[in-house]
């Protein structure tokens, strides 16, 4: 095992990538103990950056190991201040642009968003926060009513009626909501 890899200082969200392949590959090859992850982890989701970073990641890697995140992973994730937000905005994003991938009849792109759909997905399920759901419940709301918490994220992202709804039933199904 090794020690516990420092984050750098106001780390931005090219290095946040780096560093986060660089800690993915040590736990694949189980150089890194759980507690050191979760500190690691911990560390790098604090910052805005280093939990962009982190998502893109570890939910787009070819490596499994998003799909079953281990139990520091999920302790982290719960400790990260903009992790919520993250989550939910993930779900959203990867769900809209698997529609249009598909409009564009390129399935492998498709393919690759159901992917970190389906991670998104597992990571809220299993983080198990209030904040998750509160999130998820204030994005349905902008759907429905086009005003809210997350009507200029949707309106940045230019997503359609039909990217809309698809994004709608994501969250029911991720979380109930």
């Amino acid at each position: 095992m090794t020690d516990t890899i420092s984050v750098p200082e106001a780390i931005t969200f090219e290095q946040a990538i780096a560093f986060t392949q660089s800690l993915m590959t040590q736990m694949q090859a189980a150089q890194i103990s759980e507690a050191d992850l979760e500190a690691t982890l911990t560390d790098l989701l604090s910052s805005a950056n280093g939990a962009r970073g982190f998502f893109v990641t570890y939910l787009t890697d070819d490596c499994p190991l998003a799909d079953q995140p281990s139990a520091a992973v999920i302790r982290a994730l719960r400790s990260a201040p903009n992790g919520p937000e993250l989550l939910v905005k993930n779900l959203a994003m990867s769900s809209a642009m698997a529609v249009a991938h598909r409009r564009n009849q390129n399935e492998a792109m498709a393919q690759g968003s159901d992917q970190v759909q389906a991670r998104t997905a597992h990571l809220m399920q299993q983080v198990q926060m209030a904040e998750v759901r509160e999130q998820a419940i204030q994005l349905r709301e902008s759907i429905a009513t086009g005003s809210g918490e997350y009507a200029t994220f949707l309106q940045r992202w230019g997503y359609d009626a039909e990217q809309r709804q698809v994004i709608d039933q994501q969250m029911q199904r991720a979380l109930g909501v």
